[in-house]
């Protein structure tokens, strides 16, 4: 109703106006029967507000559609009315529906295009990094150690640039099944075991018990734990040697825990470390951090339905888990 009378007050006031002048003209040629000016003016005013209440009735689809959002884009192809300008409304709505499809689908195919270049791109780089780290062998020290600890890091940033292209897809890109957590840390340890020697910090693993088991996918969580277990190494470098992973239940849930004793999280920074692209104060300092690789852990580990858990203090260390529900826990009794 408002949309409507937005649209005739033009009309409304030309029509009071006129009235106006009506009244007026009649008075100053010396027309003095007040009374029947105003019933005149009162029939018209009857017949143009017929009008204006008869044109809001047949309209008032019209006017309605127009006041209220769309929901849903499939709600552009639905005909409002049969009146000259709802239809030219009608075929509006659907040019722009169909050029908004066309454009999708181009983004979606260049997006696509760009992903699977990605791909192909980092597993490409992947084979001269092999055929460095075999030439660095032969060489001498420290040559061989720096070599190999910079293909380390080469490797690092392009499995991040790997995950985050797979990210778009996860759901095409998972499998759930049982995970024997004991088992999937010692891989994680045995691929990080030159990363710990450099740094000079050492993984102990403590668990509740062996066989602890849940469902989830398995190289997701292999991604997320090296995520963590190589932010624990890095942030505590010169300052400990040693880093805690953890393995036990809590409340029928079973935890995955990364303790370090580091250099801790300052308190602005820990709200925003899940952020994309956000180094925060460690990462400036540190000069490593892409901002990345808790992005990556969180948005996976949420896909997956786990829960992540974070508690710092500065200078004393950090400690990161994932919790893996009730549901999730399989472990055998």
């Amino acid at each position: 109703m408002k949309l409507f009378i937005k649209d005739h007050r033009l009309l409304i006031g030309l029509q009071i106006v006129q009235f106006g002048l009506i009244f007026l003209i009649l008075w100053l040629d010396g027309y003095r029967n007040i009374r029947t000016v105003l019933y005149a003016i009162f029939l018209g005013f009857i017949l143009f507000s017929s009008y204006l209440l008869y044109y809001y009735i047949t309209r008032r689809a019209f006017y309605k559609r127009l006041e209220q959002p769309i929901e849903s884009l499939d709600e552009s192809l639905q005909e409002t009315d049969q009146a000259p300008i709802a239809e030219a409304l009608d075929q509006l709505l659907k040019s722009q529906y169909r050029m908004y499809e066309r454009r999708i689908g181009e983004t979606e195919a260049q997006k696509e295009e760009h992903l699977t270049f990605i791909d192909r791109w980092v597993h490409q780089m992947k084979t001269p990094l092999s055929v460095i780290e075999l030439t660095a062998q032969n060489l001498d020290e420290p040559e061989s150690s720096n070599i190999r600890e910079e293909t380390d890091r080469i490797k690092t940033g392009l499995n991040t640039v790997l995950y985050m292209a797979r990210l778009r897809t996860i759901e095409q890109d998972f499998r759930i099944k049982p995970v024997v957590l004991e088992k999937l840390v010692q891989e994680v340890n045995q691929e990080n075991k030159r990363f710990f020697i450099r740094n000079e910090v050492y993984p102990k693993l403590e668990k509740e018990r062996s066989g602890i088991t849940v469902e989830t996918d398995e190289k997701w969580l292999l991604f997320i734990m090296t995520q963590f277990i190589q932010n624990a190494v890095k942030y505590s470098a010169g300052k400990s040697g040693q880093m805690v992973i953890s393995l036990y239940e809590r409340a029928g849930s079973v935890i995955f825990e990364v303790t370090d004793f580091g250099v801790g999280i300052p308190e602005e920074d820990r709200k925003r470390i899940f952020n994309a692209f956000y180094t925060g104060k460690n990462g400036r300092k540190f000069r490593e951090s892409t901002g990345m690789g808790l992005f990556l852990a969180k948005e996976v580990a949420d896909y997956l339905g786990h829960r992540i858990e974070m508690e710092s203090i500065v200078d004393k260390g950090t400690t990161i888990r994932i919790v893996f529900s009730p549901a999730q826990n399989i472990t055998k009794m």
